[in-house]
């Protein structure tokens, strides 16, 4: 059986750029794939530009997957109701899942990201179980919280 390779699931929430590209370097990480709709944040540092920017001069590949961004995101204050939304969403749209595992084809860890420290409270939750249901066991996820 080959060996699993690793998934980050990492969320920015609550941290400098300084801290989270610590984080990325600790464990391994060569790649972020950034699942946010709109890659655009109100933390300096954050946006696509200067996040890609920050991860490239750091020797990291950034790649943006707008489709695996969450659409009911406006629904966050329900948390509950928001992940079974977007889980719905990415069963009526295995394309979304197909992409992720296709952006994971790395032989380093590969970092989700998205804001939400917390993995649980985060659409790549979802995701990232039905990259599991796609391809068991192939990848064990990593919560860097």
């Amino acid at each position: 059986m080959p060996k699993q390779r690793a998934i980050i699931s990492i969320g920015y929430e609550g941290r400098t750029p300084r801290e989270f590209l610590a984080l990325l370097r600790a464990n391994g990480v060569r790649k972020v794939i950034d699942v946010r709709e709109l890659p655009l944040s109100r933390r300096k540092g954050f946006s696509k530009t200067p996040l890609s920017t920050l991860l490239e001069t750091a020797g990291i590949a950034y790649q943006h997957l707008r489709a695996a961004g969450n659409p009911h995101r406006a629904l966050k204050a329900d948390t509950a109701r928001c992940l079974a939304l977007y889980a719905k969403h990415i069963a009526a749209h295995p394309e979304v899942v197909d992409l992720v595992t296709t952006g994971l084809a790395e032989k380093d860890p590969v970092a989700v990201i998205c804001f939400e420290r917390a993995h649980a409270d985060c659409h790549r939750s979802r995701l990232l179980e039905a990259v599991d249901r796609k391809r068991p066991r192939a990848w064990r996820v990593v919560r860097v919280e």
